[in-house]
């Protein structure tokens, strides 16, 4: 038996997605994004969005997001970040490296939300007149965060407020756009531009796409650099299509909301089996598709060894954990494709 809740990236394609590649591999079409395919995926991102945007197809959510920082750019670039975001944390330098240079700068915040305050202290150690430490650029945040909490629209808002005081553009890394859509129960016009949002990472790999990914600007008159930064980073696939059919079968009928939902619900399901538990508690109440729990080490490694797959996490800053020398942090992530029986076979382990 193997039970995977290591990452919603170790999960497949939804079957939707896949049929969608074989029906789109027939034949032939433009190339680089003009087919009428590619068009048709972004008039629907319009409709989704409700106004219309710049949609710009990438293959990985590390390129989505640094390519939105090149966009962004400024010489001496500080980009601000919670300072355990992935793009922080997990992109191997790639922000810094697609935009020649630029710096991320963490902000404080519990549970991975930055605090509005606390990102206007950090912007104001870069005074401009100071040309030595650099200039401002961009601020991002994660929907959902890194650790499963999701911002409300009012702290999108908030976190929008600070940004304008400074003249800055507000990124959202949205490698779970979807879970924290459907977490929020509301809409991805509410979740972004309409709280103050400039340009959206979209993520759809983790949600049952094979290799899915856009960056979304929702000016349409600032995106135009963007196709020459794409292309210089090498990241314009000739075939883009099969991009744009996974985007098609992704959106077509809610798809991805039913992914999300069910993912939400797997997790939700795992909360209240911990909640159950003997050998295990929650560290924090989780809000998306990702689950932090407190287990013994010899309990987990037992599991470990019966096929259950999920990684120890190093406890966040800000967080009020206390554990026992014998504990550990773990991270349970569910997916589109998580069954209710897998989730309650590990309810049933951390029962016994």
């Amino acid at each position: 038996m193997t039970i995977n809740f290591a990452s919603d990236n170790w999960a497949g394609a939804h079957p939707a997605i896949g049929e969608a590649l074989v029906e789109h591999s027939r034949g032939f079409a433009s190339a680089y994004g003009t087919s009428e395919l590619d068009k048709r995926v972004e008039n629907r991102f319009c409709e989704i969005f409700e106004r219309e945007v710049a949609v710009f197809f990438v293959g990985t959510g590390t390129a989505a997001n640094s390519l939105s920082m090149a966009l962004l750019n400024r010489p001496g670039g500080v980009i601000f970040t919670h300072k355990e975001a992935h793009m922080r944390e997990d992109e191997g330098g790639a922000p810094e490296f697609l935009t020649g240079g630029a710096r991320t700068h963490g902000a404080s915040g519990t549970l991975g939300r930055i605090a509005p305050e606390a990102l206007d202290e950090v912007i104001r150690l870069f005074p401009a007149e100071f040309v030595h430490s650099g200039q401002p650029m961009a601020v991002s945040i994660t929907q959902a965060t890194e650790i499963g909490t999701v911002y409300s629209l009012d702290d999108i808002a908030a976190i929008s407020e600070v940004c304008r005081a400074h003249s800055l553009p507000l990124h959202m890394d949205g490698a779970r756009f979807a879970n924290a859509l459907v977490a929020l129960n509301t809409t991805p016009a509410e979740m972004t531009w309409k709280r103050g949002v400039d340009v959206l990472s979209f993520g759809a790999t983790k949600n049952g796409c094979w290799c899915a990914e856009a960056i979304v600007v929702m000016d349409p008159d600032k995106a135009r650099d963007l196709a020459f930064i794409r292309k210089r980073a090498a990241h314009l696939f000739s075939k883009s299509r099969f991009i744009a059919a996974q985007f098609e079968a992704y959106l077509r009928e809610d798809l991805w909301l039913r992914n999300a939902t069910h993912a939400n619900s797997m997790t939700a399901r795992l909360a209240e089996r911990i909640n159950q538990s003997n050998a295990a508690r929650l560290a924090w109440q989780p809000q998306a598709n990702e689950l932090f729990a407190i287990i013994k080490k010899q309990t987990a490694q037992s599991m470990n060894k019966k096929g259950v797959f999920f990684y120890p996490w190093k406890v966040p800053s800000g967080a009020e954990l206390t554990l026992a020398p014998d504990e550990e942090l773990y991270r349970f992530v569910t997916s589109f494709a998580t069954t209710e029986e897998e989730v309650d076979s590990v309810g049933e382990m951390l029962r016994g």
